[in-house]
């Protein structure tokens, strides 16, 4: 795969400096939830979620903290003893050596804590297996040392998942990284009204001779999250610890709403916390997006944030036109579909037809709700469709597809499908697709064929409400459907 930088068009010269005004600014477009952030020598290195996408955890580079590079990722395989729900790694950096601590759905079991090590952050990553695994699942690993230099893993007990409380813990970790040893001790749990029924995403630093926990409280996700940020502090790593009285202190705004887990980082003696949240017009279909908050330490020695919500810069377009020997970062397919196939080469990208509801699907990202999507198909099979996507997963999709003396609107929901328009075509043609739209919600399609002018195939926008899963975002992409092979010369997506 090949690397892609994240370039913006800026709305003012002044946007994305670093300037002396206290801002929270978007750094991380798109759906990147539960960013995590860590400096290494003169470089800044982020990952996040991708749940049930592929390749699992981005590795992102940055010289400022505000451009970012993506370099590839830390799994492109599953590893051994996973098969889904890659949630909310947590990139450090210690001795020479680079550990990702991170959570994954165990085979025959649930949600367990693994970790991974590389000698660079680029990669390769080593996996070194699962750590923890609780009954009720263990997500949110962040590592860090008590006051004596020993070193512990925090974690959450998913007790929400069950109806029970959350408790945090800490329990000492080898040296090696290879394991948990002696006793876990309890830090905080879910005990104050607002956090509801869950606290997570503890991440810490040490700050005039308090250790600090960020966390996150609520409901983090979809179009009725209710996510928020609160701070505990303590003088010793195993507690006491107390609850800042201010809590929560990272609440929505005019822009952004569900702020929540994240990392803190220092840059220049100012600090700021990379974390994510939804845009408040687009919501759950564009995703939870990386965004950087400023935050100081106030006289009593407690956090206050001091963000003034900055103007979100318009997204290069992004063309791909399959030049070059490997599929560009951008794209990724479903953790379920492990016998993807696909090729580039000669100006083409080859996809391989899946005999599912879905068909096989590549997607990308989408940075904002309005944008314009295109695609050319210049041959298929005989006996496969293939065309254009909205993507929420396996079982829910809006295609506009071209099957073999026609072209056809589906809807897949809950995996039942439905034909809503169609559309006849000679067949064997080279046919352009284009989809259209409106706060990420609102679909339409329409074709061309040999270069011909487009036809608009649903007059009425198409309601995508029941795209987004739980904890991902809409992406838009390509679908290769029934047996044999599509073979796409182009895509490009364009914000409007």
């Amino acid at each position: 795969m090949k690397k892609v930088k994240y370039y913006m068009v800026l709305l003012t010269a002044a946007v994305f400096a670093m300037s002396s005004v206290s801002s929270q600014r978007l750094i991380l477009p798109g759906d990147f939830p539960d960013p995590s952030i860590i400096k290494i020598g003169d470089t800044y290195w982020a990952s996040a979620t991708t749940s049930n996408w592929m390749p699992a955890y981005p590795i992102l580079k940055s010289a400022d903290m505000v451009h970012w590079t993506t370099e590839g990722y830390i799994f492109n395989k599953l590893p051994d003893w996973a098969d889904y729900y890659f949630w909310a790694p947590e990139i450090t950096y210690e001795n020479g050596k680079v550990y990702v601590y991170y959570a994954a759905h165990k085979k025959g079991g649930n949600l367990c804590l693994g970790i991974a090590t590389a000698d660079k952050p680029e990669g390769p990553y080593k996996d070194l297996g699962p750590m923890m695994c609780e009954a009720a699942g263990s997500i949110d690993a962040f590592p860090m040392r008590d006051e004596n230099g020993k070193l512990y893993l925090i974690w959450k007990e998913d007790g929400n998942s069950v109806k029970q409380p959350t408790p945090i813990w800490a329990m000492e970790m080898k040296e090696d990284r290879t394991g948990l040893i002696g006793e876990k001790h309890e830090l905080f749990r879910n005990k104050v009204a607002w956090e509801e029924n869950l606290v997570e995403g503890v991440s810490m630093m040490k700050h005039g001779g308090y250790f600090y926990a960020f966390y996150a409280a609520a409901g983090c996700c979809g179009v009725g999250c209710n996510y928020i940020v609160g701070i505990a502090r303590s003088k010793n790593l195993l507690g006491p610890w107390e609850k800042d009285p201010a809590n929560p202190v990272l609440k929505n705004n005019e822009q952004w709403i569900c702020p929540g887990h994240g990392t803190p980082i220092e840059k220049d003696g100012r600090y700021y916390f990379l974390h994510h949240a939804y845009d408040k017009k687009t919501n759950a279909f564009t995703g939870r997006q990386g965004l950087l908050s400023e935050f100081r330490f106030t006289p009593d020695g407690w956090v206050k944030f001091v963000n003034v919500p900055e103007p979100i810069a318009k997204t290069a377009p992004i063309i791909d036109e399959f030049t070059d020997r490997s599929l560009s970062v951008n794209w990724q397919w479903s953790v379920f579909q492990k016998d993807i196939k696909y090729k580039v080469k000669k100006g083409q990208l080859q996809l391989n037809a899946a005999n599912v509801s879905a068909g096989a699907f590549l997607g990308q990202k989408i940075y904002t709700g309005d944008f314009t999507a295109t695609a050319n198909l210049v041959k298929k099979g005989s006996k496969s469709a293939a065309g254009i996507a909205a993507i929420g997963d396996d079982k829910n999709t809006l295609s506009l597809l071209y099957v073999k003396d026609s072209v056809q609107l589906v809807k897949l929901k809950d995996d039942t499908t439905t034909v809503l328009a169609s559309m006849p075509v000679k067949p064997k043609q080279q046919v352009s697709f284009k989809m259209q739209s409106s706060g990420g919600r609102y679909y339409t399609f329409s074709f061309a064929t040999d270069g011909g002018a487009f036809t608009t195939i649903n007059s009425k926008p198409i309601d995508g409400l029941f795209l987004p899963p739980w904890d991902r975002a809409v992406r838009a992409g390509l679908v290769s459907k029934g047996s044999g092979k599509a073979k796409f010369e182009s895509f490009q997506m364009m914000s409007e």
